[in-house]
C-alpha cells in the first residue's frame, strides 16, 4: 500500500514501451521514477497495465515507422496509450495514424506525461494523508533504472545548438540545455552509492556541455566545479564509494572541439575512458 492509496485498493499499474537512444531511455527512467514516487506500480505486459506509455523515436523514417507500429500494437493490446518522445513533436501525424491515443507529448515532457497518467489511471487518494504526500523529485528508493545494476546512463545536457542539414535533433529536442555540474555530481554519487560500477556520460553534444551556462561553477559537498566537460570529467573521475572503489567513467558523443584535447591527460590518469 502506498502513502496516498486507500487501504485494500491496489495501485494502478503502468506499462512502458521504450524506443530510441540512451537519452530517451533516461527520459523513461525519470518518468517511471516520478510515477513510482506518486504510488504507481508497473506492469511488464499489456494486459496487466491500466495504461501504457510509448516513448518514441523520430530520428529516421524507419524509426518513425517502428514507433507508429509500437503505438498501434499498444492500442490493440491495451487501448489506453500515452505517447511521448521525439515522434511526439509530430503530434498531428501521430493522431492521424492513431486517433485513439490519450495524449501526445514531445521529449523531456515529464510533468505532462505524469499528468496524462493521472488522468488515465488516477490513484485513489485519502484526503487526510494526501496533503502530506511529497510529489517532488523521487528519492533514491523510488528511482527506477532500466539498465543492469552495474552501469547507468548519466545525462548531462539536452539538445544541441548546431543545425546540421542531416540532423533534426535541434528541432526535436531543442537547443543546448546543460545541467549544473553540482546536479550531475550529486546524481553520480547517488548512482555509485547504489552499486553502479560504470557511468556512461551522455548528451547530444558532450563536448559543448556548459556553453549555455557560460561554464558557471556550482558546488556539491563543498567543492565547486565548472560546467565544462573537462572539469566535470575530472570531478566524476574522483568519485569513490564507501569502499574506495572508483567507477569507470565513459564519455559518449564527444566531438572535436579544441578543448577536447585536455581530456587526454585525464584518460592517461585513468579518470575517464
Amino acid at each position: 500500500m502506498t502513502q496516498n492509496s486507500h487501504p485494500g485498493k491496489a495501485a494502478p499499474k503502468i506499462g512502458m514501451v521504450q524506443l530510441g537512444c540512451p537519452k530517451a531511455l533516461v527520459d523513461s527512467e525519470r518518468i517511471l521514477s516520478r510515477l513510482r514516487a506518486e504510488g504507481y506500480d508497473f506492469s511488464g505486459d499489456y494486459q496487466g497495465a491500466d495504461a501504457v506509455i510509448v516513448n518514441t523515436c523520430g530520428f529516421l523514417d524507419s524509426a518513425k515507422a517502428e514507433s507508429l507500429s509500437a503505438i498501434g500494437e499498444a492500442l490493440a493490446e491495451n487501448g489506453r496509450v500515452i505517447v511521448t518522445g521525439c515522434l511526439g513533436k509530430e503530434a498531428d501525424a501521430v493522431r492521424a495514424a492513431h486517433p485513439g491515443v490519450l495524449a501526445v507529448t514531445g521529449p523531456q515532457a515529464y510533468e505532462q506525461v505524469v499528468g496524462a497518467v493521472r488522468e488515465a489511471a488516477p490513484i485513489a487518494v485519502d484526503p487526510l494523508t494526501d496533503l502530506a504526500h511529497d510529489r517532488g523529485d523521487p528519492d533514491d528508493a523510488a528511482a527506477v533504472r532500466l539498465t543492469p545494476r552495474h552501469y547507468a546512463y548519466l545525462k548531462i545536457s539536452e539538445g544541441c545548438d548546431h543545425h546540421c542539414r542531416f540532423c533534426i535533433i535541434p528541432a526535436m529536442r531543442g537547443k543546448l540545455a546543460s545541467r549544473p555540474a553540482a546536479d550531475v555530481a550529486a546524481e553520480a554519487h547517488r548512482l555509485v552509492r547504489a552499486g553502479v560500477r560504470e557511468l556512461l556520460v551522455i548528451s547530444q553534444d558532450t563536448s559543448a556541455y556548459g556553453k549555455d551556462l557560460k561554464y558557471a561553477a556550482s558546488a556539491f559537498r563543498g567543492e565547486a566545479t565548472r560546467a565544462h566537460i573537462v572539469d566535470l570529467a575530472a570531478r566524476l573521475g574522483r568519485i569513490e564509494d564507501e569502499q574506495g572503489f572508483r567507477p569507470w567513467i565513459r564519455l559518449h558523443y564527444v566531438y572535436p572541439y579544441p578543448h577536447v584535447d585536455d581530456l587526454i591527460p585525464l584518460m592517461a590518469e585513468g579518470l575517464v575512458l
